[in-house]
């Protein structure tokens, strides 16, 4: 297992990013707690976020965090995320 950060870029959607956002890090603080996630939190003044936790590649920390309420709701507050070794 290695160590992997995950950077999300958000939409302009701020009303769903809002209302999803007390789920979104309920899911964080579970993986937390099944040690997978290391640490997280808002990044250039909340335009964004950083997740850094441990998988087996940067394609299953992605997969990880497929089911964050953040990605699954229809209308995504997330607009992009990228992976890569912390």
């Amino acid at each position: 297992m290695s160590i992997y950060a995950v950077s999300y870029t958000y939409s302009d959607d701020v009303a769903t990013r809002d209302e999803v956002r007390p789920s979104h890090r309920d899911f964080l603080r579970g993986l937390n707690a099944e040690g997978v996630v290391r640490a997280s939190g808002p990044v250039d003044g909340g335009i964004g976020a950083l997740v850094v936790l441990e998988a087996e590649s940067a394609e299953d920390a992605l997969r990880i965090l497929d089911t964050d309420p953040f990605q699954v709701r229809g209308s995504s507050p997330s607009a992009a995320r990228a992976s890569g070794t912390w």
